[in-house]
């Protein structure tokens, strides 16, 4: 081999071997996101189990444990300049594999029912639809940034759903699961309202 050099020893062109990179992603924050996506099949194990209000209880703890990383991974990322592309790819999935699961965790349950479905689903097809167009502007290099209303339609249906599982936990507390569906509502209004800016926004770079 070319200078007696093995290929297992060879860097790359930046100086860092392949193992060195493996480092550079496994980052505190990267960490935190890559936790989400491996608890949810755990949170939707505890809204799956029949009729067992401490099911409930805990999979809002673990769910509200799921928000805190979420912020904290973001936050992380930012403070200590270790933002990367694998974190940037993974946060948006993490966040919608948690909300899809919970969402049909509940509707099977009949936490969600009736027309309060109509809500959930627009929110579903929201995070398919806006995925879909990301992935069609990446590919053109051309970014869709998060707006601020979008923002606060993520904070509300986090809210919303978090006092959906928070519900049955607690029977006697009978206010918990209208204002989880209020807030669902809301959540569609504004995954309407935000849909429809990034729709824009990508019609304006597609083919007639």
């Amino acid at each position: 081999m070319p200078g007696g050099i093995r290929a297992s020893s060879r860097v790359t062109v930046e100086g860092c071997k392949p193992e060195c990179y493996i480092r550079q992603m496994l980052t505190l924050p990267n960490i935190l996101t890559l936790s989400r996506i491996v608890t949810v099949p755990l949170l939707a194990a505890f809204l799956w189990w029949p009729e067992w209000e401490a099911g409930y209880a805990i999979a809002f703890a673990i769910y509200a444990l799921m928000g805190v990383t979420d912020y904290f991974d973001g936050y992380l990322a930012r403070s200590q300049g270790t933002v990367s592309k694998l974190g940037m790819f993974l946060d948006p999935i993490a966040d919608k594999i948690m909300i899809a699961a919970v969402i049909l965790m509940l509707v099977a349950k009949n936490q969600i029912d009736g027309f309060d479905i109509i809500p959930a689903l627009v929110i579903l097809i929201r995070e398919i639809a806006v995925s879909g167009l990301r992935e069609f502007l990446g590919g053109i290099q051309v970014s869709l940034p998060v707006s601020a209303l979008a923002k606060w339609k993520t904070t509300l249906q986090l809210g919303a759903l978090g006092f959906l599982i928070f519900a049955p936990a607690m029977p006697a507390w009978t206010w918990v699961h209208p204002v989880g569906v209020i807030g669902l509502w809301g959540a569609a209004v504004l995954t309407v309202v935000t849909g429809w800016d990034y729709l824009r926004v990508g019609l304006k770079h597609m083919d007639s």
